[in-house]
């Protein structure tokens, strides 16, 4: 099925953001996770996200309009050592004002590479995330690159370390981007939270309202 998506705009500021008048959708994840591979997978259009094998390649906060009816953002990887200490301070400022201040934002999609053990940068985040009371939804990217037994533990192994955190765990969705695993599970849950999104008679700034996926 033809989705229409395009890309919008780049930002790197709150302010710099589209208009705050319809539900948005972040994705973001460890540099090197997957993330465009995901977004491009779920639209069905292979070159919305420009895809990179360096890692560090989004340094901006990338929307793309989706069906005119809402937006997919594509944020900066996190936990990525090769850039200078400012620049991963400018980049975690930049992407917590974000999370934390624009209120259109519906759900945060985790995107976590399942061939890799827990990372403690992922864990961090995901409970940042609870803390800050912002809904978030886990998406183990690549499975197809493991055996069914060798991803079942892997997913295991992560659950079982945020658990030590978490009384209830996040909703977790197992995906592949080569063979569009998960797209359909992902798709419905943004479109049921479509439906729960109240849109603030005051469009003209940032201040509209949410309700949780």
């Amino acid at each position: 099925m033809s989705i229409k998506a395009e890309f919008v705009k780049s930002a790197v500021t709150l302010e710099q953001c589209p208009l705050a008048d319809r539900p948005e959708y972040a994705f973001i994840g460890r540099s090197n996770v997957g993330k465009s591979s995901l977004i491009n997978m779920l639209v069905n259009h292979k070159g919305l996200a420009k895809t990179s094998s360096s890692p560090g390649k989004t340094q901006t906060i990338n929307y793309f309009n989706i069906e005119d009816a809402y937006y997919m953002v594509d944020l900066p990887g996190y936990g990525y050592a090769k850039v200078s200490q400012a620049q991963r301070k400018q980049w975690s400022a930049m992407i917590w004002n974000y999370l934390s201040e624009r209120t259109s934002l519906m759900c945060v999609f985790i995107l976590i590479d399942c061939r890799v053990p827990p990372q403690k940068s992922d864990i961090d985040f995901i409970n940042q995330l609870g803390e800050a009371e912002i809904p978030c939804i886990v998406i183990f990217t690549k499975s197809d690159k493991l055996g069914k037994t060798t991803l079942v533990a892997s997913v295991s192994s992560f659950k079982k370390s945020l658990s030590l955190y978490w009384d209830e765990l996040p909703l977790m969705i197992i995906s592949s981007a080569e063979k569009k695993l998960g797209r359909e599970d992902v798709m419905q849950l943004i479109e049921t939270s479509n439906k729960n999104f109240v849109k603030d008679v005051d469009a003209s700034n940032l201040s509209n309202s949410k309700k949780n996926i």
